[in-house]
């Protein structure tokens, strides 16, 4: 196996996991930045040491991805459609990025994976697909609307009779814990979903076995590129999760990351599903928000974020499926 394919497909995998940082970085963050309970520099980094942090606490969710979804490809074509498949996903982040539209990278990464396998002729495990992708892509995002209004319904009772001041003060201590705890589920998430990738290519090269389990290498190297991502910042996410949909106060805050992460914890430890934690936040901001009055949310700008979702993966997968045959067209 081409030594030169592996490296190539390694760095474009560690480069994935950078643009995965800073775009999803907002995902943990911009509700404390947006009810001033911590600054933004210090919020990127309490979130880049929880991501490093996150990225040791499983190895579900990457087993899922490198051995769930697609059958994992051989020789050089194995290694130009993990190639084409990151090139896809990094395609939609950026994208995503500059329009400042908070889609999931988990998705723009599977549907770069299923793109560039069909254009390989290669196996894609549809069933592996429906259950692991497509329910949990339906089902979290409404499970974090129902719960994250339900969250806050009994915050709002629970305090009914607090001083309002007071009150305000410590939830904004609070959403430190909150805030961290979603970082934390973000790195168990989504620097699992690279490792899984690299573990592939691994695989492919004959370096190392499906069951050999993630070299500490490759969980060091994802983790410090997911933490140096996120340090960099999604300022333009930020502002549409944190100001867009709704202005969130530090009760509502804290709500809205005690939900999200709590969805991420579930999925990656009980059903090992690798989930978005863009669409799990995104939701329970419109949870929480609609306890206040359902006009509160600006619905036409969730609108566009829940159409942004559902382009997501077949919108990745056209661009690995044209980067494989441009590859493959040139390497022969």
């Amino acid at each position: 196996m081409d030594t030169l394919a592996l490296v190539v497909v390694i760095g474009v995998a560690l480069f994935f996991t950078y643009t995965n940082g800073f775009h999803d970085s907002a995902n943990a963050i911009a509700t404390s930045i947006s009810t001033r309970a911590l600054t933004p520099r210090i919020a990127l980094g309490m979130a880049a040491v929880m991501n490093m942090a996150g990225a040791f606490l499983g190895s579900g969710v990457a087993k899922t991805v490198s051995e769930g979804l697609i059958a994992t490809p051989t020789g050089r074509q194995g290694m130009v459609i993990l190639f084409a498949a990151l090139v896809g996903a990094i395609a939609w982040n950026l994208i995503s990025w500059h329009y400042g539209l908070p889609s999931s990278s988990s998705h723009a990464l599977f549907g770069g994976l299923v793109g560039a396998a069909l254009a390989g002729s290669s196996t894609v495990h549809w069933d592996g697909v429906l259950t692991k992708i497509v329910l949990p892509m339906f089902l979290s995002p409404l499970i974090g609307l129902v719960l994250g209004y339900l969250v806050m319904v009994g915050i709002l009772w629970a305090f009914r009779r607090a001083n309002p001041h007071r009150a305000q003060r410590g939830f904004r201590m609070a959403q430190t814990v909150s805030a961290a705890g979603m970082a934390l589920g973000h790195g168990l998430q989504d620097a699992q979903k690279t490792m899984g990738i690299v573990v592939m290519a691994l695989v492919i090269a004959d370096v190392q076995d499906e069951d050999d389990g993630i070299p500490v290498w490759v969980k060091i190297s994802c983790a410090l590129m997911l933490s140096l991502g996120t340090y960099a910042g999604g300022w333009r996410i930020m502002r549409t999760l944190g100001r867009r949909i709704i202005e969130l106060d530090p009760p509502r805050g804290f709500a809205a990351e005690t939900t999200a992460a709590s969805v991420l914890y579930s999925a990656s430890y009980f059903f090992h599903a690798p989930i978005s934690t863009t669409h799990v936040i995104t939701s329970a901001i419109m949870g929480v928000g609609a306890t206040r009055r359902v006009s509160a949310v600006r619905w036409g700008v969730a609108g566009s974020i829940v159409r942004g979702w559902f382009i997501t993966m077949p919108a990745a997968g056209g661009v690995a499926a044209l980067c494989y045959w441009l590859v493959h067209l040139a390497v022969g």
